[in-house]
């Protein structure tokens, strides 16, 4: 009978103490993809021991990269050719989703990608119109055949004017990374200004890029004729950050986040804040203290530097347990949601209308066997098992695999009472 991993985790410990920060899921992928836009070696650090960095060092392996993850140094060396392959199979894109990150940098190099239209998280539908309009826009040929996306240049893009309808991270990365090769100038208005971008452009200026508006809604840039790899740290993790911070706040714990960058994160922190918790800022992180049942908190998701989407999930579950009612609203991914129908099932109080859930937070959860269903739900699913009396049994760990490195050691360095284990598939 076939087996499968579950997380066991068994409420009512009081979370205290330190953690450190690696760096981000949603950086490392794009900066692991950028190295294809200079031919020699690039080596990236503080990396992620995530799935996601194994499944996009393979992608590069098949594109003709040489690939060496060093776990315990936190380091990618990547080695690109000449001239790479420009072909990403299914088999590695449906797994992931950033696997469509090659795609502005082959484009502009090799002048040709043939990327497989992407799986990753059930969260809702992320289009591509916007990263095909704009590298049409720069003269690319796109096109998609039997479920790949097909996109060729006859010779180097030339830099166009783009807005996008949404500030899109996809997009924008998709667009700079052509850009940065492509002849002449190009901008992308309403551009989307999350750290992890703004991590993109640093390691793209190191390599010889000329971009302006770092951080801001409108990036020009000028292409140049080649890049030169580099060596680059990438930016620390805001989510799996805020992670630990609602965990403090849930368990009404003391947690010190170190290695982390408090200003990627001022409004969930200002959140946690409204909710009860102590938030102290330090030089190399926060610390979050909270002695009391939390006060519920209203949410509204937008793009940065709003509330992020990927914290959702875990401030629901905070708010499950608090004391009075909040409105969430979702703007971002409409099937966001979904979890809630896990979080029933633990005695959770949500209901939802459309892009909105009403939660009304309960005195005491009970735990239950919960299926994540994707990475942020499958964190606020543990959070919520926290402080949920008895046992909750969580499936689908590959998901939280994906985006939390070391999750499980680290919980229980702060006390937490989770342990991992095989389980009979039914």
């Amino acid at each position: 009978m076939p087996s499968v991993e579950v997380l066991r985790v068994t409420g009512g410990r009081r979370l205290s103490g330190e953690v450190r920060l690696s760096g981000a899921k949603n950086s490392v992928l794009k900066l692991m993809a950028a190295t294809l836009l200079a031919p020699g070696t690039s080596v990236i650090s503080n990396v992620p021991e995530i799935l996601d960095v194994e499944i996009m060092g393979e992608l590069l392996r098949r594109l003709g990269c040489e690939v060496a993850h060093n776990p315990e140094k936190a380091t990618v060396t990547i080695t690109v050719p000449e001239r790479p392959d420009h072909r990403a199979d299914y088999d590695l894109v449906r797994r992931m989703r950033a696997s469509i990150c090659v795609l502005g940098p082959l484009v502009s190099r090799v002048g040709a990608a043939d990327v497989a239209l992407p799986g990753g998280d059930n969260i809702g539908s992320r289009g591509l119109d916007m990263h095909v309009d704009g590298l049409r826009r720069m003269g690319a040929d796109v096109t998609s055949e039997h479920g790949y996306l097909l996109a060729h240049s006859p010779g180097r893009l030339v830099g166009a004017e783009t807005w996008l309808d949404f500030p899109s991270v996809g997009a924008t990365e998709t667009i700079l990374m052509a850009a940065v090769l492509a002849e002449g100038t190009t901008v992308i208005d309403n551009a989307a200004r999350e750290p992890e971008i703004v991590d993109i452009c640093e390691m793209l200026q190191a390599m010889g890029a000329r971009i302006d508006g770092v951080g801001t809604s409108t990036l020009t840039i000028e292409g140049v004729e080649a890049l030169q790899p580099v060596s680059h740290a990438t930016v620390p993790d805001r989510i799996v950050a805020g992670t630990w911070a609602v965990a403090a706040a849930i368990t009404q714990g003391d947690i010190t986040v170190r290695d982390a960058r408090a200003d990627h994160l001022s409004i969930a922190l200002e959140k946690l804040g409204t909710a009860g918790a102590q938030v102290d800022i330090l030089d190399d992180g926060f610390r979050v203290r909270m002695d009391r049942r939390p006060a519920a908190v209203d949410i509204v998701t937008l793009p940065y530097p709003g509330f992020p989407t990927d914290l959702q999930p875990q401030f629901i579950a905070l708010n499950s347990v608090a004391e009075g009612a909040a409105l969430v609203t979702e703007n971002l991914f409409e099937a966001r949601f979904r979890f809630v129908q896990e979080l029933a099932r633990l005695g959770a109080e949500v209901r939802t209308d459309g892009h909105h859930a009403l939660v009304r937070g309960r005195s005491a959860l009970s735990g239950a066997p919960v299926e994540a269903t994707d990475i942020r739900a499958g964190a606020g699913l543990v959070l919520a098992g926290l402080v949920a009396e008895g046992t909750t049994t969580v499936y689908g760990v590959g998901h939280i695999d994906r985006g939390y490195a070391g999750f499980v050691p680290a919980l229980r360095s702060i006390g937490a009472d989770v342990v991992r284990e095989e389980v009979s598939e039914a």
